[in-house]
């Protein structure tokens, strides 16, 4: 995964809201998209708690037509498999391969070492073990859990949780030393504070790194 690309992020998420045809403000899947595109993934990987979640996928697509990659969508079963073609129809047929297994045993695999990036929806059973092992793939991944308010509280999932939508969790792992890092990939720490325009409603996200003194 290479250097962060404005660019890709800018177009991405500007498609995305477009392809949602959304009235209101935007919701995970766009930003999803954006840091996809961003990072330049070549291989996305998004687990599924049943059925492809359309939104998500239709981004994921988005975010590969920008940088080329391809997207791989892990399903249970085959009745999963048929209603996420008839979701989909034939929106990114060319960029998303279907795949179905348990998650957990397919993310540890040599084949998947390859991925840039992991999305996952917080909904699914075994999210814990998943998201771990998540966290193995590839060189510099990055894991996305969608749909994260659903695991507030729960201390054991490291990673930036971001008042988007329903939630995303954002998380980064170094492969040179093992350890998560922050979006930014600096080992500073961080906050997320949220400001309201008071004349527009908008809402509009701003990470503010901790200051941290020199000892003496």
């Amino acid at each position: 995964m290479s250097a962060w690309s404005a660019e890709n992020a800018t177009n991405a998420y500007l498609r995305s809201i477009k392809m949602g045809k959304r009235v209101k403000e935007p919701d995970t899947s766009e930003f999803i998209s954006a840091l996809v595109a961003g990072t330049n993934a070549r291989l996305t990987v998004l687990v599924c708690a049943g059925a492809a979640d359309s939104t998500a996928a239709l981004a994921l697509v988005v975010a590969a037509h920008q940088t080329g990659g391809e997207v791989i969508c892990i399903l249970r079963g085959v009745h999963e498999l048929r209603s996420s073609k008839e979701a989909l129809g034939e929106c990114g047929v060319d960029i998303i391969k279907f795949v179905i297994g348990d998650a957990e045993i397919l993310l540890g695999s040599e084949y998947y070492r390859e991925a840039d990036c992991v999305v996952v929806d917080c909904t699914i059973d075994n999210f814990e073990g998943i998201f771990a092992t998540a966290k193995g793939v590839g060189k510099k991944s990055m894991v996305l859990g969608y749909n994260a308010f659903c695991i507030m509280g729960n201390s054991r999932f490291d990673g930036h949780l971001l008042p988007i939508g329903q939630g995303l969790l954002v998380s980064r792992v170094d492969e040179s030393d093992g350890k998560n890092r922050d979006f930014s990939g600096s080992g500073k720490k961080s906050r997320w504070v949220v400001k309201v325009d008071k004349f527009t409603g908008e809402e509009h996200f701003f990470r503010v790194r901790n200051s941290r003194g020199k000892g003496v």
